[in-house]
């Protein structure tokens, strides 16, 4: 087993890399996306016992590295595109954020007896992840000081349950379609109808202007100004939080974040989202080293199916009450990945299936669930605490 710690980090440097070539070379690994292959891959290789469960490295990465990597990718969200999204997407992603909500609220109310004393944290947790991604779910998991092992069990639910419900997203436009309503694109008349080398103009500007390429080549002032910025962040917010406690580190970091990317010159750094995702991809391939499935037989079967109760439930919500309101399946898949898996899993659904126009719209709302979900999370966990005690 390779137990060095500068070891393990060139392992899951390799397992990024080799994630990001599979999605960006064979269409079945872009519909999964980096983020998924990167854990699966990484959970797989401590599963065969080739890396460890735990690691320095990890505790690197789910500390300072993870935060560095959240203000970079924040430095990337103007909340006026989130406008730009239009309202039935964004309608889409508060049905499902509210979707998420409830699943947390009953997820915690059922199998609190199995999961125990620490059940509120993980209603929080799995609210924030499920509201934009993995990455709140470490944000929260440190918020809360939750226990070791229930982190890493909750991991390795989130990851199976993550990848089972990307299927359950790719195929539900056509499977729910058979029942009526289709799987389109929304309309639009002729002269604003974009000609397919538009459309394609609109998907390389979506990437450009999100996680995977930059506006422009990457100078070295910007490099200096992303360091300073993102190590001061976390610095900064790791004070504030002690000098106001009411307010938890990770609420600090995200407040700040926000208003600093309202700066057009901060805004405009040349690949902060770029090098923000790595980092991301980073932690989460630490993230699936660490999913250790045997985690969820030790601690007990109730955390994948709180798991999988949270999501369920946010399926039922956002597909059941988004097509009251009249919004089209495919929007609603997307909007569905942008809560659970975040921009970059709404990116690879939309391209995967095929939803152009939307790809744009899902990474805005995607980013919203980054932004948001840390609060989200935060605010209900507490409420659960109050609920069940703890």
């Amino acid at each position: 087993m390779i137990t060095d710690p500068v070891a393990v980090l060139v392992v899951l440097a390799a397992v990024v890399f080799t994630a990001v070539q599979l999605e960006r070379r064979y269409r079945p690994f872009r519909s999964l996306s980096a983020a998924l292959v990167g854990i699966l891959l990484g959970m797989l290789l401590s599963n065969l016992g080739i890396i460890p469960g735990e690691s320095p490295t990890y505790q690197f990465l789910v500390g300072p590295g993870v935060s560095v990597g959240i203000v970079l990718i924040l430095l990337s969200v103007d909340l006026r595109t989130v406008i730009s999204a239009g309202p039935r997407m964004l309608g889409g992603f508060g049905i499902g954020a509210a979707g998420t909500a409830v699943g947390a609220v009953v997820g915690g109310l059922t199998w609190s007896g199995l999961v125990g004393p620490e059940s509120w944290k993980l209603s929080g947790q799995f609210a924030g992840t499920y509201t934009g991604g993995g990455v709140n779910f470490a944000a929260l998991g440190e918020a809360f000081d939750t226990s070791s092992d229930l982190f890493t069990a909750g991991i390795a639910a989130d990851v199976i349950i993550t990848a089972l419900w990307m299927a359950v997203c790719l195929s539900a436009p056509v499977a729910l379609s058979w029942l009526g309503g289709g799987d389109r694109a929304p309309a639009a008349s002729p002269a604003t109808s974009p000609a397919p080398a538009e459309e394609s103009a609109q998907f390389d500007h979506s990437i450009e202007r999100t996680l995977y390429a930059s506006r422009r080549p990457v100078q070295l002032a910007d490099v200096a100004a992303m360091v300073v910025i993102g190590i001061g962040t976390v610095w900064a917010s790791g004070r504030l939080g002690e000098l106001v406690p009411q307010l938890p580190e990770v609420l600090w970091l995200t407040t700040i974040a926000l208003l600093l990317a309202q700066v057009p010159a901060v805004r405009g750094l040349a690949g902060s989202a770029v090098v923000g995702n790595y980092l991301v991809l980073l932690f989460l391939a630490s993230n699936g080293a660490r999913s250790v499935v045997a985690k969820i037989f030790e601690v007990g079967p109730g955390v994948f199916y709180f798991a999988a109760t949270v999501v369920a439930i946010h399926g039922l919500v956002i597909f059941g009450l988004g097509r009251l309101a009249r919004l089209e399946l495919g929007e609603l898949a997307v909007a569905s990945q942008a809560c659970i898996g975040g921009p970059a899993s709404a990116m690879a659904l939309a391209s995967a299936r095929g939803y152009t126009a939307r790809i744009l719209p899902g990474v805005a709302v995607g980013l919203l669930g980054y932004a948001l979900g840390n609060y989200w999370g935060y605010l209900i966990g507490r409420m659960m605490q109050g609920v069940l005690g703890g």
